[in-house]
């Protein structure tokens, strides 16, 4: 959203694991945070877009209250879910121990399967997410697929959602995607 919407900030890149830094501005310990000129917090990712849709008034990525709106949030929802359902995964994976809630893992994969096909439907033919126009839609569900293409290669989700992986090629091609692709090793 910051690249998108030409903000300047300064990125600082941070563990919540191992970061006191970041207990000091979001309590819950968790990142994304944005911490404003003056020294004010702002977490969890839909206040912190909201927050930079109306800071910047170029390129509206947010529609004004009204059903179109809800169709949006509900769409990054969606990826926001998605995402959670990749880093629960992720998480167990990485455990100290061998005993993993095999369970879990499953049941978070069936949520990335059918987060998957609700957006292929959701995106149909359509040239963006709600149609005609880039919106807070894309930068989530193409956060989204991004993540599971950088932590989840076998995961070959792209055969089957031909219509999002045609939409994320497009978003690949963006500025604000290209400039925000996590270096390896991450």
């Amino acid at each position: 959203m910051l690249a998108e919407k030409k903000i300047d900030c300064e990125l600082i890149i941070e563990s919540p694991r191992t970061s006191e830094l970041i207990s000091n501005y979001n309590p819950l310990g968790r990142v994304p945070v944005l911490v404003l000129d003056d020294d004010t917090s702002i977490y969890d990712s839909p206040v912190i877009v909201e927050y930079l849709d109306n800071a910047a008034p170029n390129s509206k990525l947010l529609p004004q209250p009204n059903r179109e709106r809800i169709e949006v949030k509900c769409r990054e929802a969606l990826a926001d879910g998605l995402l959670d359902a990749a880093v629960s995964i992720r998480n167990e994976m990485q455990r100290l121990t061998k005993v993993r809630d095999t369970a879990a893992i499953e049941r978070n994969h069936l949520a990335i399967g059918r987060s998957l096909q609700t957006m292929e439907h959701k995106l149909g033919e359509n040239t963006w997410m709600m149609g005609t126009h880039f919106s807070l839609a894309d930068i989530a569900i193409g956060s989204s697929l991004g993540y599971l293409d950088f932590r989840f290669g076998d995961i070959d989700w792209r055969p089957a959602q031909p219509n999002l992986a045609r939409l994320y090629e497009k978003l690949m091609q963006r500025p604000s995607f290209i400039e925000t692709v996590p270096p390896s090793g991450v």
